[in-house]
């Protein structure tokens, strides 16, 4: 994506945990986490690191623990036990700092029906102190590229859940965040957006933010994560690239490895976990 707009050096603080021995950022990490409700437990003792610049889906079938996860992830659940860090700031302990590196894309964005599409976005840039300047500038860009011209000044009352998906990204992007929570981002829009939301996903990654999307469409998981986690019954059960995990069993598709995967987790023990 083409800098300065939406994704300019504006002299803000980035912040990160120190480069790992591999040299790689860590933008978030979870430790053991688990999150019961009642007497189900949603996620099982998850622990999992998400680097910048990269793009990290979230396969699993329904109810495998995908969306708590993202919510732990961002701090709107606290796991019952286990931590979680963003951008080395502790969710338990400086849960505000750490929200200031996020942005959160849930897959039926709240809107206000009572505002404006272009008033929505200057709520959130408000919220998160950018410059009123600087957001005009990342939000030109984001409108022509998410085609929202003809929708921007309309009551998001009347908008679709297409045009809910493009507002709801493009106010999550206004602030720059390091790290962008997306849940299910491309359902319900049209082929053409899917394209641009796919390709910016890219350029995000390219400028160091991270990416952490859960998709039940193993195709868009091919096409742009650099790393596939695969959930299963609240367990993380295969973690790598693609090609790390095609390599296990060479000449199957990803759809084929999600499958097994996922059918044997659902009757094995508890602690099954592969990594790639």
């Amino acid at each position: 994506m083409t800098r300065p707009a939406p994704f300019s050096d504006d002299g803000g603080e980035r912040r990160g945990s120190p480069p790992g021995d591999d040299g790689r950022i860590e933008t978030a990490r979870l430790e053991g986490v688990t999150k019961r409700f009642g007497v189900k437990v949603a996620v099982s003792s998850l622990s999992l690191t998400l680097y910048a610049g990269e793009v990290f889906a979230f396969l699993g079938p329904n109810g495998a623990g995908k969306t708590t996860t993202l919510k732990m992830t961002t701090g709107l659940l606290r796991p019952d036990s286990g931590h979680v860090t963003v951008c080395g700031l502790s969710m338990r302990d400086a849960p505000r700092q750490a929200k200031q590196h996020i942005a959160y894309v849930p897959d039926l964005p709240f809107l206000y029906d009572k505002l404006t599409g272009r008033e929505f976005i200057h709520f959130v840039r408000d919220m998160y102190g950018v410059p009123p300047a600087l957001a005009a500038e990342r939000l030109a860009h984001l409108v022509q590229r998410l085609d929202m011209a003809a929708f921007l000044d309309q009551l998001t009352e009347g908008y679709s859940h297409g045009m809910k998906q493009k507002l709801a990204l493009a106010a999550a992007l206004i602030h720059e965040p390091r790290l962008l929570v997306v849940d299910e981002p491309l359902v319900g829009l049209d082929p053409r957006s899917i394209r641009v939301i796919k390709t910016i996903f890219r350029e995000l990654a390219q400028a160091g933010c991270t990416v952490f999307m859960s998709t039940h469409t193993l195709d868009v998981a091919e096409a742009v994560a650099d790393r596939i986690g695969i959930l299963s019954s609240g367990r993380l059960v295969a973690l790598g690239t693609l090609a790390a995990l095609q390599s296990q069993s060479p000449g199957t598709r990803l759809e084929d490895i999600f499958l097994q995967l996922t059918d044997e987790a659902s009757a094995a023990p508890a602690g099954l976990e592969r990594r790639a």
